[in-house]
């Protein structure tokens, strides 16, 4: 396959771009929010699931003060 010339990828771009729909300033904010909710959650409950394995580990050795 033949490189185009520089001219031709250029309005190649430009023509891909255009077909792109880009999110608006609102969607972005509300995407942005729910994805720093989403990682709370989530961290949240790896943390009470560590603690909970943790606890089950300390009480099976014997070791848990």
């Amino acid at each position: 396959m033949a490189k185009p010339n520089p001219a031709v990828f250029m309005r190649q771009v430009r023509q891909e771009v255009s077909k792109v729909t880009w999110p608006t300033r609102k969607e972005t904010g509300v995407t942005t929010a729910m994805v720093f909710v989403m990682v709370t959650l989530a961290s949240v409950f790896f943390l009470i699931v560590d603690k909970l394995i943790s606890l089950g580990v300390q009480y099976i050795l014997g070791i848990g003060g």
